[in-house]
């Protein structure tokens, strides 16, 4: 098996028809297969990083891969798992295929990925919800594009360098030695004028007014002091769904000053907003009647 090509010099990103990217984003993707580096994406939950990661292996024509990190997940279950309970249990009942050890080894993301006939994307999403010591396991694999199976003696070398996006909600810090390898890029809350792209895509059949008080009710919203969790952009598709489906006129989406927003619970997610914007709104109410 031969050595990571080093591949990408003539592919570029330039967004798709479903994703809105910005120039920035486009950039950081283009520099990711510039430099053959990880493409590490911070940002608020719900502003596209998943989304990302399945928009470029479109726009590239690539297979995409995922691994979808939880509290448990171990790096090298990326590589590979050694199945040794199957194969004891196959040992009892005599089955003639524990003779090959290959048969208890599940291959994971990573290794589809090295040996793929094509070059890849690769997402590795929610870094930040594994254990402090997975990113650095996997330091020398991702840099050196190569892993050895010890059950086998086998060394898993990549045919093609795959492009692979990291997301985090930055719920944790990544260790240094990680961040060095790994082109960093911080997705910003989309403002008004970016997020009017976006709803364009989901609802191009929008009224004009409806949008607008929607959007003004959406910022003042996020803009209210003290909330534990901002609506983020996905719930603000949500709950312009809702608004459509439901043919809410722009006058009762805007409402009186200080009402909650129709439909909120698209919005909030926890009770302490809720509490918070009630309380607010009766501020609000109050200095109305003075």
């Amino acid at each position: 098996m031969t050595s990571a090509a080093p591949a990408f010099s003539s592919e570029r990103f330039t967004g798709t028809e479903r994703y809105v990217a910005t120039d920035d984003l486009k950039l950081a993707v283009n520099a990711a297969l510039a430099l053959q580096r990880p493409l590490l994406i911070k940002g608020e939950p719900g502003t596209g990083k998943t989304m990302l990661a399945e928009e470029v292996a479109a726009a590239l024509k690539r297979p995409l891969l995922q691994w979808h990190i939880k509290s448990t997940t171990k790096a090298h279950q990326g590589l590979y798992e050694y199945d040794a309970v199957s194969r004891l249990r196959d040992s009892q009942l005599g089955d003639e295929k524990v003779r090959d050890i290959g048969n208890y080894i599940v291959k994971g993301v990573l290794w589809r990925a090295f040996e793929s006939e094509e070059p890849v994307v690769v997402l590795i999403d929610e870094i930040d919800k594994a254990d402090i010591e997975f990113p650095n396991d996997l330091l020398r694999e991702l840099d050196r594009m190569e892993f050895h199976v010890y059950e086998t003696r086998q060394t898993i070398q990549a045919r093609h360098r795959p492009l692979i996006i990291i997301t985090s909600n930055n719920e944790k810090d990544l260790p240094d030695a990680f961040l060095r390898r790994c082109f960093f890029h911080y997705i910003n809350f989309p403002d008004p004028s970016t997020m009017k792209e976006i709803v364009a895509v989901h609802y191009p059949d929008i009224r004009e007014d409806v949008l607008r008080a929607a959007l003004d009710t959406f910022f003042a919203l996020r803009d209210a002091p003290g909330l534990k969790k901002k609506p983020s952009t996905s719930e603000f598709l949500d709950w312009l769904r809702l608004l459509v489906n439901e043919a809410v006129s722009a006058k009762d989406i805007s409402g009186a000053q200080g009402d909650l927003p129709l439909m909120a619970g698209a919005l909030l997610k926890n009770e302490q907003d809720l509490t918070l914007l009630q309380r607010l709104a009766a501020v609000a109410r109050a200095g109305q009647r003075r």
